[in-house]
């Protein structure tokens, strides 16, 4: 007989899975967020660095790597599993660490971007801990991991001008590639096992990545977090000089960025806790891209003083680490499970491509045009952005309340192997955890509209 889970609360096993995913992730992000409040800057003492353009290819080089590879190991994830492919991007970006932490003029300083950002894990990390939560709680997991995301920002932010004055560029390199270590640490140690997955073999892999490209809401919140990214990247490029200019000094840009993110932090709760609890993001989606557009228009458009720009980037960051948890959630529930690995790897694609272009075009319109063009672009791809927002279809239609969540033991004689293979085909079955030690089957299936006949006769092995 099936049992009903409690679904309200994240199970032990969900709470260690999200926090430890957040703690790699957070850990891998802090290595890089350390890098960019004081490169910019830096780079005026590299040779070849007094170019902004080549700045700003610096700055978002790791994501036109992380871009090309984004996919592959999304896919490779859904073939050979999530934790090996995660400890190879971890080594190979600790290797990239070290390279651009010898870096003595831009192009080295490139190359070694270009390798950090070939341990492209972002998708197989949000896969997994999307294979070990269930839907009613990903965007909690989400939030965790965007929580620790947004927290690993703001410590970077007041972390490294202390640490640049310190141990400089270098020791600042050295040190991401040790949190690398750290992180392969915690994966190991943390970070639960994954349940067995349909397996997306190879001669599928054209079908499933073509399925995902074709996925017209999948498509639209990949424009979504491209646009964010090109944005947060292009605005580093000429904020730190901004405020340099205003009066404050490098090294104590952390007086400013720590109280800015504290508080958008406290901003943020009330919208990530009404998208989750109230199964609305739409409202939220397009009332934090909005928020976007008008603080972009609002830098563009006047000189502030370092209160007003204080006040700007605390709505810009509450706006962010929004759509930092709410849109990774929203791809996880609409994906197809057997190629959840593969969508995700779609979705971190166009996240590293936002962060490329954004160096990119920061840099370049900075160096012809000025700081305020970069801001008023910005602007621009935002309201484009909230226009496709908000021809959206609802998203997340079916309420999570619809659906249930069961518990079957396994019949002796049912080969566990290939159970879940067989149950995620079964009409009305949503999600399915195989459990082979415990011999049993965890199904999420639509309330009232699901096969069981056909589930009870795969699990008792037709008795």
């Amino acid at each position: 007989m099936p049992t009903a889970v409690p679904g309200d609360r994240m199970t032990a096993s969900e709470l260690r899975a999200g926090l430890s995913l957040a703690g790699v992730f957070g850990l891998r992000m802090l290595g890089l967020f350390l890098i960019l409040p004081v490169f910019a800057v830096h780079a005026r003492a590299l040779e070849g660095g007094g170019n902004l353009l080549l700045v700003g290819i610096a700055l978002g080089a790791y994501g036109l790597a992380q871009a090309m590879l984004q996919i592959p190991f999304g896919m490779a994830s859904d073939r050979w599993g999530r934790k090996p492919v995660i400890y190879t991007g971890l080594i190979v970006f600790a290797l990239g660490s070290l390279l651009a932490a010898f870096a003595t003029d831009i192009w080295t300083a490139i190359a070694g971007r270009v390798l950090q950002g070939a341990g492209a894990i972002s998708s197989a990390v949000i896969a997994l801990a999307a294979d070990l939560t269930r839907e009613r709680h990903r965007t909690k997991t989400m939030a965790l991991i965007g929580a620790m995301i947004g927290f690993s920002f703001a410590l970077s932010l007041v972390a490294a001008p202390l640490l640049y004055r310190w141990i400089g560029m270098g020791g600042l390199f050295g040190a991401t590639a040790g949190l690398a270590i750290v992180s392969m640490w915690v994966l190991r140690a943390l970070v639960p096992e994954a349940p067995r997955r349909v397996q997306a073999v190879q001669a599928g892999a054209r079908r499933v990545l073509g399925q995902c490209l074709r996925h017209r809401p999948l498509m639209s919140l990949n424009l979504g977090i491209f646009v964010l990214h090109l944005t947060q990247m292009a605005m580093f490029v000429v904020l730190p000089p901004r405020l340099v200019d205003a009066g404050l000094p490098l090294a104590d840009h952390w007086k400013l960025y720590l109280p800015v993110v504290l508080a958008s932090f406290v901003l943020m709760l009330p919208f990530v806790v009404f998208a989750d609890r109230r199964n609305r993001p739409k409202p939220v989606l397009v009332t934090m891209i909005a928020l976007l557009v008008a603080v972009q228009f609002a830098l563009g458009g006047m000189h502030h003083g370092l209160l007003a720009l204080a006040a700007l980037m605390g709505v810009f960051f509450a706006a962010f680490n929004v759509l930092e948890a709410l849109i990774p959630s929203l791809v996880s529930r609409i994906a197809p499970t057997e190629a959840r690995g593969t969508a995700i790897g779609v979705y971190n694609t166009s996240q590293t491509l936002g962060l490329f272009c954004g160096g990119l075009l920061g840099g370049a319109l900075a160096g012809r045009y000025g700081a305020e063009t970069v801001y008023g672009a910005c602007a621009l791809l935002a309201a484009l952005w909230l226009v496709v927002a908000l021809r959206m279809r609802t998203i997340a239609e079916r309420r999570v309340n619809d659906l249930a969540d069961l518990t079957f033991s396994i019949a002796s004689e049912v080969d566990p192997a290939g159970l879940r293979e067989a149950l995620v085909r079964v009409r009305g079955v949503q999600e399915v955890e195989v459990s082979e030690q415990e011999r049993v089957a965890r199904l999420r299936v639509i309330s009232g509209d699901w096969d069981e006949g056909s589930v009870r006769k795969l699990i008792t092995g037709g008795v």
